[in-house]
């Protein structure tokens, strides 16, 4: 290796490494705010972690390149890089896709109604919550006799579950307390539907051949179906409006990576 390609290569190494320190403090940062349960900021990690490792992998196969010796390695991986990059993106827009082919309300007949929980403020629904139970309440105007299950347990600092908070407010707006069943156990997905398969055949629904419509906001219908099939039930979807463009494209690209976790690994 020359003289200046020794300079190159040290030069960029060095570049490289101030990158990754950056890259570390950025990352590090909203980790902490994470950590302090900040609002979206886990979105915020999750898209700067993506980028960090992109930009750091990139500059590594930059800095490689300047010397004759790794000039080879280099652009083997910078191939590697590129295939990667694009199987990304590709993966990225399918999932996009069927996320957006999940954003519907289906007009079907259905037997019980599922309100997914979304969080509180105060021990009230927060507003994406809000949005569920209106879409619930609207739902609901021409199917009078069927039930109602809220879902949602007790959260961190909270008095009072999610369900219950959600029942309420379901009350205060002129539903039938009779036909709302609190689900007030769960503190996932997963759980909110696997636990309401519990309390419908604790009620002598007959859950093989239950329909059931899912109540969510429209970024979070495919999953939460696709969940609900894989319970056993027959799941359509209630699509609840986004409040916001900022707050729709957030939960849009977050559960880009929620939908990859439920594919791959569950």
């Amino acid at each position: 290796m020359n003289s200046d390609s020794k300079k190159s290569m040290k030069k960029r190494m060095n570049q490289t490494i101030h990158v990754a320190i950056v890259a570390a403090f950025v990352c590090g940062f909203f980790y902490i705010l994470t950590r302090m349960r900040i609002s979206h900021m886990h979105v915020f990690l999750l898209f700067f972690g993506c980028l960090s490792f992109l930009v750091v992998t990139y500059m590594i196969i930059w800095t490689l390149s300047a010397s004759e010796k790794y000039s080879r390695l280099a652009k083997i991986l910078k191939w590697c890089y590129i295939a990667c990059l694009i199987i990304g993106v590709v993966c990225f827009i399918i999932l996009q896709s069927l996320i957006i082919s999940g954003a519907r309300t289906d007009d079907v007949d259905v037997d019980v109604v599922i309100v997914l929980g979304a969080g509180l403020i105060n021990d009230r629904p927060s507003l994406i919550l809000i949005y569920r139970l209106n879409a619930t309440i609207d739902y609901i105007q021409t199917r009078d006799d069927i039930p109602i299950i809220v879902t949602g347990g007790l959260g961190e600092g909270r008095t009072v579950t999610e369900a219950e908070a959600m029942a309420r407010f379901l009350i205060e707006r002129g539903v039938d307390e009779n036909r709302i069943w609190r689900e007030e156990a769960s503190t996932s997905t997963h759980e909110n539907i696997n636990f309401a398969r519990d309390i419908m055949a604790d009620n002598g629904i007959d859950v093989d051949n239950v329909r059931v419509a899912i109540v969510s906001n429209e970024f979070h219908l495919y999953r939460a179906r696709l969940v609900a099939e894989r319970a056993g039930l027959h799941a359509y979807g209630v699509a609840a409006e986004t409040p916001g463009w900022h707050r729709k494209a957030i939960y849009f690209f977050r559960e880009t990576f929620s939908l990859a976790n439920e594919l791959v690994f569950r």
